[in-house]
């Protein structure tokens, strides 16, 4: 069944002319080339969660436009704006303002948000999996491409801009459990062991709507895309390798093999699975030793992470510029961007997170030993 949804997704010709254009590189393309794995002059930096409620200046919007955050998302001025409030700290690349969520509206499950994510009816019966409907993502969510289009105008081609969706199995548990899913998933779990073949109907249509609305994104000019697995951490491995995995490979290989991809996996401590995707980049967590990962996967696709989202809410200047140059020098600026384990905390101070940058862009690579005899004392 997944073969068969792989080969039917709309594939790379599908795109205009307009949005391959727009592919092209930025004047900063850090991160476009550590994606490929090549060696940078600094290693790129952006963070998860980096528009969001840790900024004031969000948090003045919030107040000012007195909307609740599911219609914020609809509205692309506003959601451009907040995109684009971490570049004037310095970040490598802009990440669209929306929701792993947004999706799952049109497909007949709406979340509010008041202030977590809350479904009216969970999904858990074979009838409530199918009154859910794919759709057409330019029709029904025009409002993301509006919003790119807004944000890649005030770029100026300055920086990447990321666009970004839920993975399956993470949009399934939230489905499934009505709101934030718990650490035991308790319902999800449920489904898995009671009713596999329906959770599996489930997934294969959340894998067809996620590929599609990733390759609407991608057409509306988005440089590079990351696939979130947020609930990884509450899975067992045959679980993961059973439900989520597949599902996260189906949507990934689906897309242009011209935008690089992103596969963050929340807190998961194997690589195994998570190169067989076709992701360009991994999003590894606290949990991976870095330095141990980029020696196992000897060049084969790039790496993203993984300072403790902790240490950037709590930490001294010190310890987070220490947890930063670690972090680096693991990367060796080789296929390497720098981020958190996951996103940014709420009640994380602004100034740890210009620290974070400032400390990443003050770190270059110590320049290569010169072959050339002429350079020779």
């Amino acid at each position: 069944m997944l073969i068969d949804l792989v080969k039917n997704m709309p594939s790379q010709q599908m795109l205009n002319k307009q949005s391959i254009s727009q592919l092209s590189a930025p004047t900063n393309d850090l991160v476009l080339r550590a994606a490929r794995g090549e060696r940078t002059q600094r290693t790129p930096v952006w963070l998860m969660r980096q528009a969001g409620r840790f900024d004031p200046k969000y948090l003045e919007i919030r107040q000012h436009c007195g909307l609740e955050l599911e219609e914020l998302f609809r509205t692309p001025n506003l959601a451009a704006q907040i995109t684009l409030l971490p570049v004037r700290l310095g970040v490598d690349a802009a990440i669209l303002f929306q929701d792993i969520l947004t999706p799952l509206a049109p497909m007949g499950a709406p979340f509010v948000f008041r202030p977590a994510p809350t479904l009216n009816k969970p999904i858990r019966t074979e009838g409530d999996v199918a009154k859910l409907s794919a759709f057409d993502p330019t029709k029904e969510l025009a409002f993301v491409p509006r919003s790119i289009e807004l944000v890649l105008d005030k770029l100026g081609n300055s920086i990447p801009l990321i666009g970004f969706a839920g993975s399956p199995f993470t949009l399934a548990a939230f489905l499934i459990e009505g709101g934030s899913p718990s650490e035991k998933i308790l319902q999800t779990r449920a489904m898995m062991q009671d009713a596999p073949q329906l959770l599996h109907q489930l997934l294969d249509l959340l894998a067809k709507v996620t590929s599609e609305y990733l390759l609407m994104q991608i057409d509306a000019g988005v440089h590079l895309v990351q696939l979130f697995e947020s609930v990884a951490d509450r899975l067992s491995p045959a679980e993961y390798e059973k439900f989520a995995h597949p599902y996260q490979e189906a949507v990934l290989r689906a897309l242009p093999p011209t935008c690089p991809t992103i596969l963050f996996v929340k807190e998961w401590p194997s690589l195994d699975l998570m190169v067989k995707t076709g992701a360009s980049v991994l999003s590894v967590g606290s949990c991976i030793d870095l330095r141990e990962a980029r020696s196992l996967l000897n060049g084969k696709v790039a790496l993203q992470g993984n300072v403790d989202n902790e240490i950037l809410r709590s930490g001294s200047s010190k310890e987070i510029e220490e947890a930063v140059r670690r972090c680096v020098i693991a990367g060796d600026h080789t296929g390497h961007i720098l981020n958190l384990n996951h996103g940014i905390l709420k009640d994380t101070p602004i100034d740890n997170v210009c620290r974070f940058i400032d400390a990443a862009k003050s770190l270059t690579p110590e320049p290569e030993p010169s072959n050339n005899l002429e350079d020779a004392p």
